[in-house]
């Protein structure tokens, strides 16, 4: 979605383009069709754009609103115990490859379950072959 939207209004006028102060609006007319090209990082979102739109066309709201975008979307690696997702199949693939070998998908709360129960094992007291404690 573009923050900068002008509804069915918008005649091409160019008075947005023309009034616009940080210059984050232009144009482009290729063969028998105009563009109007906008730049969110130029742009001041002053509303300028919206005060001089002799259409009424510019929709305004959606500079303000500062949705979110979605930009990608990635397969997610889960917990093998909860099934809590934990990263994304790709950073796994790049993680075990950093690591030259595979990571074991366990959450932080099971991970550290699992490194807890190994230290309680390599602590635990040994007996002797009468059962005594050393």
């Amino acid at each position: 979605m573009s923050y900068f939207q002008v509804n069915e209004k918008c005649n091409g006028c160019l008075a947005c383009v023309q009034n616009c102060p940080a210059n984050a609006l232009s144009y482009v007319d290729k063969g028998k069709k105009r563009t109007i090209l906008h730049n969110i990082i130029d742009c001041a979102r002053c509303g300028n754009c919206w005060r001089v739109c002799p259409q009424e066309a510019v929709e305004f709201q959606h500079l303000l609103g500062g949705g979110w975008d979605e930009v990608v979307t990635m397969d997610l690696v889960c917990c093998s115990v909860c099934g809590e997702p934990i990263y994304s199949e790709e950073f796994g693939h790049t993680l075990s490859h950093k690591l030259a070998e595979e990571v074991e998908s366990l959450c932080p709360r099971h991970r550290s379950d699992l490194s807890l129960s190994s230290w309680h094992r390599a602590i635990k007291p040994k007996t002797n072959v009468e059962g005594a404690q050393k």
